[in-house]
């Protein structure tokens, strides 16, 4: 469904105005018009500006209209890395991290990735579906309005296909646009331990066409990490997967420095994602590519790591992007409020350069920064309403969603005033 709208007298409409990630300086302008006013035409932005100006030029009767005075006006939040589509959970695997267990012991108990692929393989195709509306519907609660999702529960054939269906049919039902990944190689499964070159053979001659083939993904993603996936295997699978015209991602450098970020830029690669030990040339490296950096602090809180150096990247003119990492291990979360606190009272990034990453350039993190992540003209209405006058609100608020409408193409798709239930779904 696309609408026709006009916001009108946003105390604060925040527009984070542009068409590309910004990088470094530019994360900390907002570009903010004071008593702004946004008119949506079929579920794209026809005009924006001051509620006098626009009000001159468009007839209020011919829209519906959002009276938005002393509310701060957004674009939607991207969500640009999540893993949302799963089966089973692993709250007892959290209980052991509690006491002190780390995340790579956990692995080698069985537990961690290769617990969930379990799970998600003997889950139902309805079911896979349920729980990822439930976490969507959770999700726009938050203001998200496009999310990526990842497989990687699978490690076969039959599941990743199974969790990359599951994803497009929830594309086609929920306000929440889908960025579709293939991460065929989050892990190895316990019959290929010592043979992981064989099990990217299995990779790339198997499941990688079939994907391409049926458009199930967008862009393929690899966990390129110590006792997981070496950087020649990666770049390997990454170069055969650009072959078959991918866009690529990387789980980079989040466990041990190990050179993914350099390969992300060696590959051009859209974003290089957690960068929790990324060497000082490989961030110099990503950001003369122009990859973005996709940190998730909620991981690093969750598994009581140390955070990635988003001060250090952005003085390094690195484009940053923050999402939540949404899995059922590492990550159990899809809080944008908690991203928000973290990333300011802890990765030392001002609150500006926070919502620059989880708009814009969350957007080009999925390559989508011409169509949404910004209140411009041609992009898609895809915009948030706070409670409150002013974007500061959302830290400050520690923890507590303060995104009181979400629109979607135009349409009013979730009003806490109606007891935060999505109202309106795809048709």
């Amino acid at each position: 469904m696309k609408g026709n709208i006009i916001i009108k007298n946003a105390n604060e409409l925040i527009t984070c105005s542009g068409f590309k990630a910004k990088q470094g300086k530019e994360m900390s302008d907002l570009k903010i018009i004071n008593d702004g006013a946004v008119v949506i035409e079929d579920g794209i932005i026809k005009a924006v500006g001051k509620t006098e100006e626009i009000l001159r030029q468009y007839n209020e009767k011919d829209y519906e209209v959002i009276d938005a005075i002393g509310k701060a006006v957004l674009p939607g939040f991207v969500d640009s890395h999540t893993h949302f589509v799963f089966g089973g959970y692993r709250a007892e695997e959290f209980s052991w991290r509690l006491r002190g267990d780390s995340y790579m012991e956990i692995m080698k108990r069985g537990g961690g990735i290769v617990s969930t692929v379990k799970a998600t393989k003997e889950a139902s195709e309805e079911e896979l579906f349920k729980s990822g509306l439930k976490r969507l519907d959770s999700m726009l609660s938050f203001g998200v309005t496009t999310v990526e999702g990842k497989s990687g529960y699978g490690l076969d054939y039959k599941t990743e296909i199974k969790q990359l269906e599951v994803m497009a049919k929830l594309d086609n039902v929920h306000p929440i646009d889908i960025a579709k990944t293939f991460l065929g190689p989050h892990a190895v499964p316990k019959d290929y331990k010592g043979r992981e070159d064989e099990f990217i053979d299995f990779m790339i001659d198997e499941v990688l066409p079939v994907v391409a083939e049926r458009k199930l993904a967008e862009f393929c993603d690899i966990f390129c990490e110590k006792n997981v996936f070496s950087v020649e295997q990666s770049r390997r699978y990454l170069k055969k997967a650009k072959e078959y015209g991918f866009k690529l991602k990387i789980h980079a450098d989040e466990i041990v420095q190990l050179g993914g970020a350099e390969l992300a830029a060696e590959l051009g690669s859209v974003s290089a994602d957690h960068l929790l030990q990324a060497s000082d040339e490989g961030i110099r490296q990503m950001a003369e590519k122009g990859v973005v950096a996709t940190l998730l602090p909620g991981t690093a809180f969750s598994l009581k790591e140390p955070y990635a150096r988003a001060r250090y990247m952005i003085d390094q003119n690195l484009a940053i992007a923050l999402a939540t990492d949404m899995n059922p291990g590492s990550c159990h979360t899809e809080s944008i409020p908690l991203i928000f606190a973290l990333a300011t009272l802890y990765m030392n990034m001002t609150t500006e350069e926070a919502i620059t990453a989880l708009t814009i350039n969350g957007a080009a993190a999925i390559d989508r920064a011409d169509s949404i992540g910004s209140i411009d003209v041609g992009k898609k209405g895809d915009i948030i309403i706070l409670e409150f006058p002013s974007y500061k609100y959302i830290p400050y608020h520690i923890g507590v969603s303060t995104v009181e409408k979400v629109i979607k193409n135009g349409v009013l798709v979730f009003n806490k005033e109606d007891r935060g239930t999505v109202l309106c779904y795809k048709i």
